[in-house]
């Protein structure tokens, strides 16, 4: 009788274990499932060539871990065959969503129709994907950043009779935008545009070699309008070499420390403020609805990609002037006043 009770116990106890350890596999089943069920979302940049793009980033993955998803960042290096394979790669790796700062708007086609075909949202950001149909676009009225630079030369109290325009290139749909803003302004008010110089993926030094190769530009115009901050460095630095810095009034975007500081110093007359913890925060928030099949907030328009209509956020930008920089970059904390300051001195 003692020995049959001991084998009831010796059975129980195992049975117990065995129970025991299902419930652990099944735990362990359960949170591996949960780990394996992550957002992943692919982030691919244009490169990092112009300043904010890096702040973009920073926003964008600490927003989204924040919300609980992974991402994978990747930087094309202003190559679109390296986008394009990395976009293939992010499919490839089955990713939810894949956010892209494009390096040609219109090179994007095919492996956006793959990317859907395959599931994965697109969003399109700051640039717009040309004739692909993406989920999103989001980004700042570009046509908006030409006009308040073109307002900011026509309000300088200086009678700017000649411009001179150094943009980026005309594979940035953004581009033709901000200059469509531009000349707008521009053409209302009489003033004539000598020349227009585009700058290949963005490239700096296409300006000051642009300036190198036509001195006889500087002794024409008034005004300089710039597609970015990193375009306005290479031009002011010139502008500096042939004692012109603050003669001719040098427009940008971006709001790049450099060009802020310019600014103060008096040798650029203004940048296009973007906040870009805005966007990209908002861009990380709808990624992951997107990745949760969840309605989006925030979409306030539909833009054409030239085929479709695409659900679209714009935020407005901030022109930056001497006269309000204090309440813009530095009171957003973009900058600090005594970076912006540095070469200030009483401030």
């Amino acid at each position: 009788m003692i020995r049959k009770m001991k084998s009831i116990c010796i059975f129980f106890i195992i049975c117990c274990l065995a129970i025991s350890g299902c419930g652990n596999k099944i735990e362990q089943s359960k949170y591996s499932e949960e780990k394996e069920e992550k957002i992943q979302i692919g982030i691919c940049f244009d490169s990092f060539l112009i300043e904010r793009w890096e702040r973009d980033r920073d926003v964008f993955v600490s927003t989204a871990k924040e919300l609980g998803a992974e991402v994978n960042v990747q930087n094309a290096n202003g190559s679109v065959e390296t986008q394009i394979s990395q976009i293939n790669y992010l499919i490839d790796k089955k990713v939810d969503v894949i956010v892209v700062i494009c390096v040609a708007g219109d090179c994007l086609k095919e492996v956006v129709e793959r990317a859907k075909k395959e599931g994965v949202k697109i969003i399109a950001y700051d640039r717009m994907i040309l004739n692909s149909g993406v989920d999103l676009y989001i980004s700042f009225d570009n046509e908006k950043v030409g006009s308040l630079m073109g307002n900011a030369v026509v309000t300088s109290g200086k009678n700017c009779k000649n411009v001179l325009m150094l943009t980026g290139p005309n594979t940035d749909n953004n581009v033709g935008l901000v200059n469509k803003g531009f000349l707008d302004v521009m053409t209302s008010n009489n003033i004539n545009i000598v020349d227009t110089m585009h700058a290949d993926a963005w490239r700096p030094e296409y300006a000051s070699d642009y300036l190198y190769s036509h001195p006889e530009m500087l002794d024409k115009v008034d005004v300089i309008m710039c597609g970015n901050d990193n375009i306005a460095t290479s031009t002011v630095r010139v502008l500096a070499e042939k004692r012109k810095a603050g003669d001719i009034l040098v427009t940008g975007q971006d709001a790049d420390l450099e060009a802020c500081q310019r600014i103060v110093e008096g040798t650029q007359l203004m940048t296009v403020y973007k906040p870009v913890e805005l966007l990209s925060k908002q861009a990380a928030e709808c990624a992951v609805k997107l990745a949760k099949n969840e309605s989006l907030e925030g979409i306030n328009t539909k833009l054409s990609d030239g085929t479709y209509d695409i659900d679209s956020i714009i935020l407005d930008p901030i022109a930056v002037t001497k006269s309000n920089i204090d309440d813009t970059v530095i009171k957003n904390g973009f900058h600090s006043k005594e970076e912006v300051y540095l070469n200030v001195s009483g401030k």
